[in-house]
């Protein structure tokens, strides 16, 4: 691909406009786009030009550009989360029905859980885990559950690079924590997100008992009821589990 005088590729400049938009916003002014995407103005018409015409973004009065329907829909026809949120959503449905409360999936993307599914229903506490939202590992259950299911190796280079923007956790703290989720078996974290609330969370396991995925719930505080959680949870990542494999 030819690059521009900065030295960016053409596909460089396509994912950084596609990643101007922010999480919730799925439109922007022209000028708002090239300024967040870092591109002059006329890079980023040029770019907004060719890729409306394949569909991935459409432009509208006044110099308005939103994502295109086709961009979404090339994205879910061929995530590698699909077969995954398939075998989940069964088993996510049971556990909402029996806690009528928040159930998460979420998978291991570099240091972050990467949340993929979510079920919720009016009433239940908040829950800032949002479909194809990240939360850093260390504040998550689910990021907790995945992370103490992996490769040792890879644990020791999460833990050499580890640093938290508030400087309130330590890296001998996060790895206290994965000890002691990987030995329970399941992650839980009170009142570090939200402090109202409890997350919980277990992991979906491969035949190499590294976690794929993680499941979790998050119940308020005063509802705390984690000899009954667990089993279920645990029951229902096995399910999943047997059902990516069949």
């Amino acid at each position: 691909m030819a690059n521009s005088t900065s030295g960016d590729s053409v596909v460089d400049r396509v994912v950084r406009v596609i990643s101007a938009f922010p999480e919730g916003v799925s439109s922007l002014q022209l000028s708002e786009l090239a300024a967040r995407s870092g591109l002059p103005l006329t890079s980023a018409h040029r770019i907004v030009r060719q890729l409306s015409a394949h569909g991935l973004l459409e432009t509208g009065d006044g110099g308005n550009v939103r994502l295109g329907l086709r961009l979404w829909e090339l994205v879910n026809r061929n995530s590698p989360t699909l077969a995954l949120r398939q075998a989940a959503l069964p088993f996510m449905e049971d556990i909402q029905q029996v806690l009528n409360q928040n159930v998460n999936l979420a998978v291991l993307d570099g240091w972050e859980a990467l949340f993929v599914e979510r079920m919720s229903r009016r009433g239940s506490v908040a829950n800032r885990a949002k479909v194809a939202g990240r939360m850093p590992v260390h504040v998550s259950s689910a990021g907790l559950a995945l992370m103490a299911h992996q490769e040792k190796s890879l644990q020791a280079d999460y833990l050499t690079q580890f640093t938290d923007p508030a400087g309130k956790v330590t890296a001998d703290a996060v790895r206290q924590l994965l000890a002691e989720t990987a030995h329970q078996g399941f992650a839980q974290l009170a009142g570090v997100v939200d402090p109202d609330t409890w997350g919980i969370a277990v992991p979906v396991l491969d035949g190499r008992q590294r976690a794929v995925a993680a499941l979790g719930v998050v119940v308020p505080l005063q509802e705390m009821r984690l000899q009954a959680l667990v089993p279920a949870l645990q029951t229902a990542a096995r399910g999943i589990a047997r059902q990516l494999t069949d």
